[in-house]
């Protein structure tokens, strides 16, 4: 069924360039991504995704103050209550916000177990095995897919049992690939199990991070669990409303590809950070191209059980209905991926001469 048109009740035109602005410097991927995403579907993703990042921003700038933090949190969990209520506080984000849940139906369960997900990373919570892994990536990245799967009216459980996937599998690549980064930040998001089974005390290793042999093996180990996803998201990305397939594949094969950068680099992510190169990815275009226009086959896996509950939260949220059948707009898919390819080149040749504003 065609998916609403955002009403705009609580925010004005000003507040949604805001968010855009917001995502074209603070998020430059997302801001590029969803220029293949339809218009009915841009703005409403883009508030989603601008909320999300002053949310972020919040608690990262309570530093490693525990005070701090659950004041953040505090504040934060009383501004998505407003958002709820329809009398959001006076910040552009907020007032954007409302208008896509109440156009949308939104669960508030999602965005509460992202917060809850940002709780964790300022608590530096550590996991040890994979089922804690997922439930790390399922707060933080599977509520994302969970909540946009709802906006492009993907409401059926195995679909948003597959948009699920695909958000832990992305969350799982960024794990891997920030490994050096994480450690040297005092975290360490690898399964604490899988550490000692390679021969790897984790604290002492926090202690003096370095690669090794041993540690490459638990990457590798948790780049093959992050493929199992991507392949179960596949089907799901081959059932949404044709103009959003080549969005969501873009994203699902740029992300895989940070992975396979990681193995490029002998899994070494603790003395570099994979970057995939603007060259590699208009490579990728033939196959975001090929499987975005066709329907995979049906997989009837059932979900995570650490997504199970955003799962549920989707579709009991009384908004569920039949996927759209809505035709991309004008300009068709292949050429808004070329565009969008050549605008994430951009971006990156300006970040690297430290040009942070795209126009």
């Amino acid at each position: 069924m065609p998916q609403p048109l955002l009403k705009t009740n609580h925010a004005s035109t000003a507040d949604f360039d805001a968010c855009r602005k917001l995502l074209r410097t603070g998020s430059r991927s997302f801001y590029a991504a969803s220029f293949l995403l339809p218009q009915r579907i841009r703005d409403p993703a883009m508030a989603l995704y601008a909320f999300c990042r002053v949310a972020d921003d919040a608690i990262d700038c309570a530093g490693n103050d525990p005070g701090a933090q659950a004041r953040a949190l505090d504040e934060l969990h009383e501004r998505l209550d407003r958002v709820y209520e329809g009398r959001p506080v006076a910040v552009y984000t907020d007032r954007a916000l409302t208008d896509v849940v109440d156009c949308f139906s939104l669960p508030k369960a999602l965005l509460e177990a992202l917060l809850e997900g940002f709780e964790w990373d300022a608590q530096g919570r550590r996991f040890e095995d994979l089922s804690g892994v997922y439930d790390y990536s399922a707060r933080v990245a599977g509520t994302v897919g969970a909540l946009m799967a709802a906006l492009m009216g993907a409401r059926s459980a195995q679909l948003v049992a597959r948009a699920c996937d695909l958000g832990v599998a992305m969350q799982l690549t960024n794990i891997c690939r920030d490994v050096g980064e994480d450690a040297r930040n005092g975290r360490l998001y690898l399964p604490l199990q899988w550490l000692r089974e390679a021969g790897i005390d984790p604290e002492a290793w926090l202690a003096r991070p370095v690669f090794n042999e041993a540690l490459a093996s638990v990457i590798e180990r948790l780049l093959r669990a992050a493929d199992v996803l991507y392949v179960r998201s596949d089907a799901g990305i081959g059932a949404l409303p044709m103009g959003c397939r080549a969005g969501i594949n873009a994203a699902r094969y740029l992300y895989a590809e940070i992975g396979r950068e990681v193995e490029r680099q002998g899994l070494d992510s603790i003395n570099g950070r994979a970057v995939v190169p603007a060259t590699r990815k208009v490579q990728l275009l033939a196959p975001i191209l090929g499987t975005a226009v066709l329907s995979t086959r049906y997989v009837s896996a059932p979900p995570l059980e650490e997504t199970r509950f955003l799962v549920d939260a989707v579709v009991y949220s009384g908004r569920r209905g039949a996927e759209s059948d809505a035709k991309a707009p004008a300009g068709g898919v292949g050429e808004r991926v070329i565009w969008v390819l050549e605008l994430f080149q951009q971006l990156e040749e300006r970040e690297r001469t430290g040009v942070r504003q795209y126009s």
